[in-house]
């Protein structure tokens, strides 16, 4: 691998570990100071791979210097801390050498138990999930800016004022007791589910699926599900969910990047190991009482995994739609349950319950009954696929309601 593509890769992976261990060598106070130290470590990498040659372990190389930044910047703090305050002095050998654990064990434990301070409650959902991306994935914030439709200069302050927050909360990187794991846990999976939702359907005008987004979630709930402290169903569920939407990936996407829907999908694309690493995880979340809608969602896209095309099929899927509702109602779960209803029990039926949920700022609701009305009342079906179409926000959804309307019309 060449420079300019060894150097961003080692940063995705890298950053993030380095970042994860100085924060909580250094405490949480000093988040910025943990960033600058990574930074310059991929900055001094870079110019010094361009001058000789790329060491036989590039990872290797970057953790030896960011340990030699951290501890220098450990010597210059206490060198200020003994000038200001002499009668605080401490043995300076002690502290100078203050060892920096950059092994595989500190590392994973670092990047959970920041995961854990950084979904705190008193953080709001998005800056939770912008902190992650940048912390956790090694993401620049204009990769993040990209993702959130925003300016870099509203991702920054966003970013600013949860690293305040943080500072504020004085808040140990350490994974807190079992209560309060109990309690942030909800919050740490629904920022993991946000982050995996935002690569599945990408409102970015240049791509629909970001896969990078979508296989950072599942790393990150693979560390709780790997955990004891963490291990739980619910966790379980999401990454079986994650890994059965990640199996359809190949199949998702077109040639030319457009959006190939489920019913069109070539089914010999489908990744048959993440189906069963999906079913795997589906079956360890079914021990306890407990019946989250990760629990549901993960059955519901077990049975998108079934390339038969029954009733029997839409009727189970169907079912399930009404237990989610139950728990949790979203106007898109209730949109997703009508096109299963029209599947199991046909369009009329459908009709009736998807005009009742009147989604009029929503295009996949216009898209929905255009595809309803397709073959009982075509210029209806017309009508609601050229008002999704004024509605859509991504070239990809533009394409295929483009192609319905041709064939509609054809």
């Amino acid at each position: 691998m060449q420079q300019q593509e060894l150097i961003p890769h080692l940063f995705r992976t890298e950053y993030r570990k380095i970042v994860a261990v100085l924060c909580k060598r250094f405490g949480i106070a000093a988040i910025e100071t943990a960033e600058d130290i990574a930074s310059d470590t991929f900055l001094t990498a870079a110019q010094s791979w361009a001058l000789g040659s790329i060491p036989p372990n590039p990872a290797a190389w970057l953790h030896s210097v960011a340990k030699n930044k951290a501890v220098n910047y450990l010597r210059r703090t206490q060198h200020f801390n003994q000038q200001i305050a002499p009668a605080l002095q401490h043995d300076s050998q002690e502290a100078t050498e203050a060892d920096i654990d950059l092994s595989p064990q500190n590392i994973h434990d670092s990047q959970l138990q920041m995961m854990f301070a950084i979904c705190h409650p008193a953080i709001p959902p998005e800056a939770q999930v912008g902190l992650s991306l940048r912390i956790l994935c090694g993401f620049g914030i204009e990769e993040i800016s990209d993702a959130f439709l925003t300016s870099k200069d509203t991702i920054n302050k966003r970013l600013f004022r949860a690293k305040e927050k943080l500072r504020e909360l004085q808040l140990p990187i350490a994974l807190p007791g079992q209560t309060e794991i109990d309690k942030r846990l909800a919050a740490v999976l629904t920022t993991i589910y946000l982050l995996f939702n935002e690569g599945y359907y990408s409102v970015s005008q240049d791509t629909t699926l970001r896969r990078e987004l979508c296989f950072e979630a599942m790393r990150l709930c693979n560390m709780l599900v790997e955990s004891p402290a963490t291990n739980r169903p619910p966790v379980n569920a999401l990454l079986s969910l994650m890994c059965f939407h990640a199996s359809r990936f190949d199949a998702r996407i077109g040639e030319n990047g457009e959006l190939i829907l489920y019913h069109e999908q070539d089914t010999s694309r489908w990744n048959a190991d993440l189906i069963s690493q999906g079913s795997y995880f589906l079956h360890c979340a079914s021990t306890g009482r407990q019946l989250s809608t990760y629990h549901l969602e993960a059955a519901i896209a077990w049975w998108y995994t079934r390339k038969e095309d029954t009733q029997d099929k839409w009727e189970h899927i169907l079912q399930l739609y009404n237990q989610l509702l139950q728990i949790a109602y979203t106007p898109v779960a209730a949109l997703n349950r009508t096109y299963a209803l029209s599947r199991a029990n046909g369009k009329s039926a459908a009709i009736a319950e998807a005009e009742k949920l009147q989604l009029t700022n929503n295009h996949f609701y216009f898209a929905l009954l255009g595809e309803l009305y397709a073959g009982i009342n075509n210029q209806l079906a017309t009508q609601h696929l050229e008002r999704a179409l004024a509605l859509a926000k991504t070239n990809a959804d533009k394409q295929v309601l483009q192609k319905k309307l041709e064939r509609l019309q054809g």
